[in-house]
């Protein structure tokens, strides 16, 4: 398999994305934007590439925030709106939301004008709820370049226009699901794009969400460390690949992957 001769921070191997980047991190309110939540970024940076992260359900926005800190490391503006927490949230609502949240980051300026992020390197990332509202803005917003999703749950919407999503995919499932109700490998299935599907062993729907938290004991399942670090390594990688061009990426992508394996596509009996 090829690869770069001489890896780096600047050309980094999934090997070094197991860890925490380079960049110092600075986080902020969304509120400058009209938007509750949180951002996180470098300290500085311009035409940086931008990510939104849609929370799962019932959980606020600080329970990612190693992961958040974590992207940002890497050299990525990540926007978090803490929007649609109650206990019927809006699918389509949060969706406009995390394409909201992009477009008003890059109209801007962080830090002072120190951080930019470009309007041509935009992604989204969600989580339980977030990933099918990430479906949601990915398919009416053509600024976004990928979308990554961790044991997503999905309304109809999602599930019906994913095969309009041409952009890269990258669905991250969990073997303990019990109640994503196998959203992430319907939405992988029908997929328009290029698409990976990955499975997490003994991840649990919100285990990607850090500490505790009173849902915890209505779900069942809280915070898991090897959910957590499969999705902080292989988001950064694949959001590096496809937002940031860091193509040395694309065949350990493609590899084997400890704790996680890939599920064949083509097999419609491989389910999770």
């Amino acid at each position: 398999m090829a690869r770069s001769s001489s890896p780096s921070v600047d050309k980094p191997t999934l090997e070094y994305l197991s860890r925490p980047g380079p960049h110092r991190i600075a986080s902020g309110d969304l509120a400058a934007v009209g938007l509750p939540g949180s951002v996180f970024a470098p300290v500085s940076g311009r035409d940086l590439p931008v990510i939104a992260f849609g929370h799962g359900w019932l959980q606020p926005v600080h329970r990612y925030a190693g992961t958040l800190r974590y992207l940002a490391s890497w050299g990525f503006i990540v926007v978090a709106p803490a929007t649609e927490r109650g206990p019927v949230p809006s699918y389509s609502g949060l969706g406009a939301d995390l394409s909201r949240s992009l477009r008003s980051v890059v109209a801007g300026s962080l830090g002072g004008g120190v951080v930019t992020g470009s309007a041509s390197k935009l992604g989204v990332l969600g989580h339980s709820l977030g990933g099918g509202a990430a479906v949601l803005a990915a398919a009416v917003d053509s600024g976004i370049k990928a979308v990554a999703t961790v044991t997503a749950s999905a309304s109809r919407a999602a599930l019906r226009v994913a095969g309009d999503v041409t952009v890269p995919g990258l669905h991250l499932v969990g073997v303990a699901d019990r109640m994503g109700e196998n959203a992430g490998a319907e939405l992988a299935r029908s997929w328009g794009g290029p698409v990976q599907l990955r499975e997490v062993k003994g991840a649990q729907h919100l285990g990607l969400a850090e500490g505790r938290h009173w849902t915890t004991a209505l779900s069942g399942n809280g915070a898991e460390k090897r959910i957590q670090q499969a999705t902080r390594t292989l988001a950064t990688a694949f959001f590096l690949r496809h937002l940031a061009g860091q193509d040395q990426l694309a065949d350990e992508l493609e590899e084997k992957i400890p704790g996680t394996s890939i599920v064949d596509l083509s097999d419609p009996q491989d389910e999770q």
